[in-house]
């Protein structure tokens, strides 16, 4: 099958990328489950965005640095805060009905902002996003969505210097592979929060985007900052835990210990609302040295009628796990949130491999640094998506270069990737007991050696959907170990025992690996 361009993923990076080339060109969107199934329709909190009359482009981007601990690209930090209204917009002008106060946006604050500025639709604020996209996607003529079907592998053509993306071999959910060719092709697969035993990504966050980009020869990098939401309500439902938004906090809750003491009250200036990898740790330790299970998130003193209007999805989730969080604390651990790191662009999501695009949580712009502020993922998706749409509209517009080889090499099937199907709660355990919130270079250098071996047998491709994802799991935790291993140092997210201070002369740069 041809198409002018693909994309590998249908949350929001892949619909407005996929929306704005589909204003002059053919665009194939697959996605691997059913086209609602993607990270951003669990986002909760908002979007960051600067529309409040105190509020500054300046202000946006200092909060931006300082939750990056040093590590934030600031040209690209820039680009994300002054055009990010605008993208915002967008989303309304394509339908987005986000939460107002008469005619104004109504303005949410969250962990590590200096003013209100996360315009939201109540507490379901991806959904509505996810809701308004796909709608105006299926209403584009230009626009093909193909359910079920999951990208094995990325296809290129040429050597060297001259190898270009050119598609992707996709698996339908019944029925054989197939190569799908394509002028550019983008990535926007999301993040590897499944990698963890407790996460609150969608089961497909299996880091497959990440793998299949690293395969096929593309930088990779700082995969070692992955964000643990301080608040997932404990204890998990099922593979994916209940995420507690960080506007709960922002409106009034506060972190309490398990005896019903403050946890955070004189460990940071902002107590309750301080960057999450400082609340992650603090909870952490918390637990660790007190032997309990969780800790606390009191909403009380968030007025009841505020709660209903602002957290109506978490008060009916909540109680229907027979919590009431109107007059009683909820029990709250870390979760494995959000990938930092991943696949290396340039400010328009063009990666190291001509052709091939990232954008959204799949991608590595150098926006988050070593620590995502709050809600400036959503932000960072609609951004540089829309600058990738604008760049492959570049590349289109030229003549398409001559191919004069087949593409390849496509993968055949292999049923060695049954193997995976033993050891995906394997690699979820120990991923969460020596590649967590606090490591060390004994258990990263543990976890290497034996996730190498499973590498090794994983084999170039899965005979089932499932199996293919394990695949990428398994080699998307070894990316992680081993940036993990080659920052010694503690930075943002990554915080390592053995070596617990930050070393700016050495390790204020990238981890990037490379094939």
């Amino acid at each position: 099958m041809k198409a002018d361009v693909l994309v590998i993923g249908s949350g929001i990076a892949g619909l407005v990328f996929s929306l704005k080339i589909a204003r002059f060109a053919s665009v194939a969107i697959i996605t691997k489950k059913g086209r609602v199934d993607s990270s951003t329709n669990y986002a909760q909190g908002g979007i960051a965005a600067v529309f409040g009359r105190d509020d500054s482009f300046a202000l946006h981007f200092q909060d931006t640095l300082a939750a990056g601990a040093g590590l934030c690209h600031s040209d690209v930090v820039r680009v994300l805060v002054q055009e990010g209204p605008e993208r915002v917009r967008e989303l309304i002008d394509w339908g987005a009905r986000f939460t107002r106060n008469a005619e104004a946006l109504s303005l949410g604050r969250e962990g590590g902002h200096s003013r209100r500025r996360i315009v939201r639709a109540d507490d379901l604020t991806g959904r509505e996003i996810e809701r308004a996209l796909l709608a105006a996607a299926a209403a584009s003529p230009n626009i093909a969505v193909y359910e079920d079907h999951a990208a094995l592998d990325l296809v290129t053509v040429g050597v060297g210097k001259e190898s270009r993306c050119c598609g992707a071999v996709v698996l339908p959910a019944t029925g054989e592979s197939y190569l799908i060719h394509a002028r550019a092709v983008l990535l926007a697969t999301g993040g590897c929060g499944q990698v963890y035993r407790h996460t609150t990504n969608p089961p497909v966050a299996t880091g497959d985007g990440i793998a299949m980009a690293y395969r096929a020869g593309p930088h990779i990098a700082n995969l070692e900052f992955m964000q643990f939401h301080p608040t997932a309500l404990y204890p998990a439902d099922g593979d994916t835990t209940l995420l507690i938004s960080e506007a709960v906090r922002g409106e009034g809750g506060t972190l309490l210990r398990a005896n019903g003491q403050p946890l955070m009250e004189h460990l940071h200036a902002l107590g309750s609302l301080a960057p999450r990898d400082i609340v992650a740790r603090a909870i952490d330790q918390e637990m660790k040295q007190s032997g309990s299970s969780h800790v606390l998130l009191d909403c009380t003193s968030i007025s009841p009628t505020e709660v209903r209007s602002r957290f109506p999805n978490i008060l009916r989730e909540t109680a229907a796990r027979g919590i009431d969080m109107l007059s009683e604390p909820l029990p709250v651990v870390p979760a494995a949130h959000y990938a930092c790191g991943g696949v290396l662009t340039d400010t328009r999501g063009q990666t190291t491999l001509p052709a091939l695009f990232a954008a959204g949580e799949t991608a590595c712009t150098g926006v988050h640094g070593a620590n995502r502020l709050a809600s400036n993922s959503l932000l960072e998706a609609i951004v540089f998506a829309h600058r990738a749409a604008v760049r492959v509209r570049e590349e289109l517009c030229r003549p398409a270069p001559s191919v004069d080889e087949e593409p390849g090499p496509i993968p055949e099937e292999t049923s060695s990737a049954r193997t995976l199907i033993s050891i995906r709660d394997e690699v979820r355990d120990m991923m969460w007991r020596d590649v967590g919130i606090v490591r060390n270079d004994a258990d990263l250098a543990a976890a290497e050696a034996r996730l190498n071996d499973l590498v090794a047998v994983s084999g170039d491709a899965g005979l089932t959907q499932e199996e293919a994802e394990l695949r990428n799991l398994v080699l998307a935790a070894s990316l992680i170990v081993r940036c993990a291993r080659a920052r010694v140092e503690s930075r943002g997210l990554h915080f390592n025992q053995d070596h617990p201070r930050r070393d700016n002369e050495g390790f204020l740069r990238d981890t990037v690996i490379v094939q």
